[in-house]
């Protein structure tokens, strides 16, 4: 496998815990969109959020990458930082990468945070989800836009259009189960990506499936809402262990 260079954010302040957490972006930008959320947990954790492969000031491969290349090279990246295991925290593609990494990988991840998990498996085309995101973007701040803009062009058509269709062939659904360890699913109540009805879906698959709804949010809850996601996080991450989970009911 070829190597790459991993730009990557770090946090400077000393921790309060020995858990080290990364933060897996999405589709369409970089890891600019998740630091307002790394701020508020780099207090408390060792925060690292890193541009995968193709995006921001990463190596940009002249082939495209899939979503089991990008759970391999976050693996090797953490090799070369000598990260053991982490708590992944991903936002929409980010989960799909989380849960490729925990098919891959089981042994180096503690927990997982999906905040907005992408696809659902009842709209798996193209139109739908361009669609969706459209209507979306009416509920995320209008700071959002020009990194969203900048992060599209900086990563290009060509390798957005490869991400995307391999976004769309990835079963998520048929990973879940196999995720044997504690995870958080997290919905934006306004978000039009990702329906309650499959945010549902996605905690009943789950072994050890939590799900928090966070009011009013958007898609991108890691940029319209990173103190409220980062207090569902640490709230999260102090639970005890094999503490039993109580499952949310089904929206009617």
């Amino acid at each position: 496998m070829q190597d790459y260079s991993i730009h990557y954010y770090a946090s400077q302040l000393v921790p309060t815990s020995q858990e080290v957490i990364i933060l897996v972006h999405g589709l369409a930008v970089c890891s600019r969109y998740m630091l307002p959320t790394a701020e508020h947990l780099a207090p408390f954790y060792q925060v690292l959020v890193p541009d995968l492969p193709g995006y921001g000031l990463s190596s940009k491969p002249s082939h495209n990458l899939t979503l089991p290349d990008f759970a391999d090279m976050l693996a090797r990246w953490m090799d070369c930082l000598g990260i053991e295991q982490a708590v992944l925290v991903g936002n929409s593609l980010g989960c799909q990468i989380i849960a490729q990494f925990a098919l891959r990988y089981p042994e180096r991840l503690m927990r997982a945070v999906l905040v907005g998990p992408t696809m659902d498996a009842h709209a798996r085309t193209a139109h739908q989800q361009i669609g969706r995101w459209l209507v979306n973007l009416a509920f995320e701040p209008f700071s959002l836009y020009p990194i969203v803009l900048r992060d599209f062009f900086d990563i290009g058509v060509r390798r957005f259009i490869a991400v995307f269709r391999s976004g769309l062939r990835d079963r998520i659904e048929e990973y879940l189960p196999h995720m044997q360890v504690p995870t958080l699913v997290i919905r934006g109540t306004y978000d039009t990506i990702v329906p309650s009805g499959w945010a549902q879906e996605v905690t009943d698959k789950l072994p050890q499936g939590q799900f928090l709804a966070i009011e009013g949010a958007a898609h991108d809850v890691n940029y319209n809402s990173p103190a409220r996601l980062a207090q569902a996080v640490q709230r999260f991450l102090n639970c005890q262990p094999g503490r039993p989970v109580k499952r949310p009911e089904r929206p009617d």
